[in-house]
């Protein structure tokens, strides 16, 4: 009894088929085509042999291109494909994906030799490549004038990006000339300077139609093109050196054109879009800024208030500062103080006369008590000279002088009649 448990047919062939199209890279076989058939499917079935043996191939429908009608039994071709396993019947088979008449066979091996020769160079690495620009300002095309490529290429911009402008710099795309005539035509795209992003390229064909894009002075000066390249030679099935080197490989001339600009409706679309939304943006912002003004503005206002009580307030500081500093309220108080100078002054004035009236009367009344007057008034008399001279002794007189005698009320006038000396 086996230790571990059987697995089907279907599952055996599976696992097979897993391990042949891992296991094995695609590859070129050359061989002669036998037992062709052509079933109404589309799809080409067909052995490939040498002296020794053979191998059973599918050619589908999908992958071929116009030439493929032309091939038959006894032909010598190189078939380039995958090593897979067809399940249903267990067959060993090459699922071929291009397929060249085997005369092509040199051609092959010198793009197989530059191509080894250039990747070690780093001339594929992706970290050298260019980005495309999102939207190019105008976009350079180098390729035939009369060919399809030209052709699909404008059609597919215009429906795509009428807008952007195409410089077209012409060169043939095949025959010995065609090499010179592409690296003349890209050198005058980059000393022109006039183009974002340059498309170079032609249409389908054999791999001698295109062997003037696996040329090896062509690949070098796009890889060193300052410009970004869109290498867009032949179908999709088709590779070239210039595929490699260029910033980006396009499967067609149509494709190309439908990378390099995007499609103006989704734009439009992408644009009314952010409208809308810089619109809302813009409205909320307004709204925003609206409120922070008004915002503002109260505190502003409530500041200017402030202000200006703090300044009312500075001011009647000032005013009273500068009211005590004022002459006028230094000549009032100058004015009061004189006023009150002049009440004590009169007050003093009046107590001093009083006292003194008080003094003078006590001292008259002591002067009157000694005076001659009240003398006087007891009945004395004073004797004066004709001088007015009070007259003491009565020797001093003779007779005839005149005298007055003073009274108490009244003078007496007479003259000496007789002298009588004591």
């Amino acid at each position: 009894m086996p230790t571990e448990a059987a697995i089907s047919v279907s599952e055996l062939n599976r696992k097979a088929r897993t391990l042949l199209e891992r296991g094995m890279a695609r590859l070129w076989v050359e061989g002669e085509i036998s037992n062709m058939a052509r079933p109404a499917s589309g799809h080409i079935y067909f052995s490939l042999k040498d002296e020794a043996a053979q191998v059973s191939a599918a050619w589908f429908r999908q992958r071929q291109r116009g030439p493929a009608v032309g091939f038959k039994n006894g032909d010598k071709v190189l078939a380039y494909g995958r090593v897979s396993i067809y399940e249903a019947r267990g067959n060993y088979q090459l699922i071929v994906e291009q397929m060249e008449p085997a005369g092509e066979g040199v051609l092959k091996q010198r793009y197989e030799a530059l191509k080894r020769k250039l990747l070690a160079e780093g001339l594929f690495d992706e970290d050298r490549k260019q980005a495309l620009p999102a939207l190019p300002a105008r976009i350079g095309v180098i390729t035939s004038p009369t060919g399809a490529a030209i052709r699909d290429i404008i059609s597919v911009l215009g429906r795509r990006f009428p807008a952007v402008p195409v410089t077209v710099y012409p060169a043939a795309v095949q025959g010995d000339a065609a090499p010179g005539e592409l690296l003349d035509a890209l050198a005058t795209a980059v000393k022109r300077d006039d183009c974002d992003v340059l498309i170079i390229g032609r249409g389908g064909g054999s791999l001698e139609d295109l062997w003037a894009f696996n040329d090896e002075s062509l690949a070098r000066a796009i890889a060193d093109c300052p410009i970004p390249v869109v290498s867009a030679v032949g179908h999709e099935v088709d590779f070239t050196i210039c595929d490699f080197v260029a910033d980006v490989r396009a499967p067609t001339p149509s494709g190309a054109a439908e990378i390099i600009v995007p499609d103006q409706h989704d734009w439009l679309r992408r644009i009314n879009v952010l409208a809308a939304r810089i619109a809302r943006v813009g409205e909320r912002t307004v709204e925003d800024r609206a409120q922070q003004v008004d915002w503002f503005s109260s505190r502003m206002v409530r500041a200017i208030r402030q202000q200006i009580l703090s300044q009312r307030h500075d001011v009647q500081t000032l005013r009273g500062e500068l009211v005590q500093l004022s002459p006028a309220v230094s000549v009032q108080r100058s004015i009061g103080r004189l006023a009150a100078l002049r009440q004590r002054l009169a007050s003093t004035t009046n107590e001093a006369l009083s006292d003194l009236n008080h003094r003078v009367a006590l001292m008259g009344r002591a002067l009157h008590s000694v005076s001659p007057l009240a003398t006087l008034d007891r009945g004395y008399a004073i004797v004066l000279d004709a001088e007015g001279k009070a007259m003491t002794d009565a020797a001093t007189a003779k007779s005839g002088d005149e005298i007055r005698a003073r009274l108490s009320k009244g003078e007496l006038v007479a003259n000496v009649t007789k002298v009588v000396k004591k």
